[in-house]
């Protein structure tokens, strides 16, 4: 048998036994570094799957089953667009006597026609129920309307005041 073992155990079946261990070797540490990395960046704790890993071959197959399935890249970008989505989302409403979609600058729903907002008497802007003035001319809400031609002047200071500030809108 020994006889048979040393015909068969040449100098360059050793070589290639060395060759071969040294690869499987450097295998294992990459499997190691990349199990490594991967769980770095999913967002896990890469250091459980680290000591996980040690273990030759079961160590890997366990992370690559149990891994999250997303890169934590991934997972920020995916949270950027339903952000994104929510915030479009916000300016839309529905109406409360119908539900239909409505935009939050709509004044009236277009399907069942119920007043959505009021209007502002003096520059027509829409406003909230709740709010007591208009905050884009800062005319209390429910004044009456004034004339369309013209603005009522002012004497004193605050005409002074309003008409320094340059161009109106």
């Amino acid at each position: 048998m020994s006889e048979l073992l040393s015909q068969l155990w040449t100098p360059e079946m050793q070589a290639a036994f060395t060759v071969v261990l040294v690869l499987l070797v450097i295998l294992y540490v990459l499997s190691i570094v990349w199990v490594v990395r991967d769980a770095y960046l999913r967002g896990t704790a890469w250091y459980i799957w680290a000591v996980v890993s040690l273990v030759p071959v079961l160590g890997v197959i366990a992370y690559c089953l149990l891994r999250p399935p997303l890169l934590q890249l991934d997972k920020d970008e995916q949270e950027l667009e339903i952000a994104l989505k929510q915030r479009q989302l916000m300016k839309y409403g529905e109406c409360a006597a119908c539900g239909y979609p409505v935009e939050a600058d709509f004044v009236l729903c277009p399907n069942c026609h119920t007043q959505l907002k009021n209007l502002c008497m003096r520059c027509n802007h829409a406003l909230e129920p709740s709010w007591t003035v208009c905050p884009y001319c800062a005319t209390p809400v429910g004044a009456p309307a004034a004339s369309s031609g013209s603005r009522p002047r002012r004497s004193g200071p605050s005409g002074s005041r309003r008409s320094s500030g340059g161009a109106q809108q």
